[in-house]
């Protein structure tokens, strides 16, 4: 596995909820290349649950979108935005049960539309929700001129 950079992280205005560091308030994720897929272990706290000891639905989807970013981002090298996330919630995903890990690769690509595959896990490995995202894709040039893409080896240390 590769860990991943965050090229964005320096950037004046920066607070991306689920990837920067500088969000006091967000989820902070890291990533990793594994093969096809991108992987990211987050570690859960209570400020993220809805239910009691439960971790928001919304918090899991916001994992799961932010995930698929990174997919595009370091798959097909460009950016772009969420189009649709389909999500299932397959079982509860504890605050308590410690950190938590997501799966995500792309399996499918038309001209301007990416769909990716995303999992999450508990810390036994059990599946606990799993979403399908569709994003469209922008070209190279209109990610660089609108989202200041970086270069591919600056998301690589």
């Amino acid at each position: 596995m590769k860990k991943l950079r965050n090229p964005f992280d320096h950037l004046p205005g920066y607070y991306c909820f689920g990837c920067s560091t500088n969000n006091h308030n967000g989820l902070k994720m890291a990533f990793f290349e594994d093969g096809d897929e991108i992987v990211s272990t987050w570690m859960p706290d209570e400020h993220f649950q809805g239910y009691i000891n439960i971790i928001h639905g919304g918090i899991q989807s916001t994992l799961m979108d932010e995930i698929a970013s990174w997919v595009v981002f370091i798959k097909l090298q460009t950016g772009g935005v969420t189009s649709k996330l389909s999500v299932k919630f397959r079982k509860p995903l504890q605050v308590n049960e410690g950190p938590v890990t997501l799966r995500a690769k792309l399996i499918g690509k038309s001209s301007r539309m990416a769909e990716i595959d995303v999992k999450l896990y508990n810390r036994n490995n059990l599946l606990c929700s799993e979403a399908l995202a569709e994003y469209f894709v922008l070209s190279q040039e209109k990610a660089r001129e609108t989202m200041n893409f970086p270069e591919m080896a600056e998301f690589y240390e």
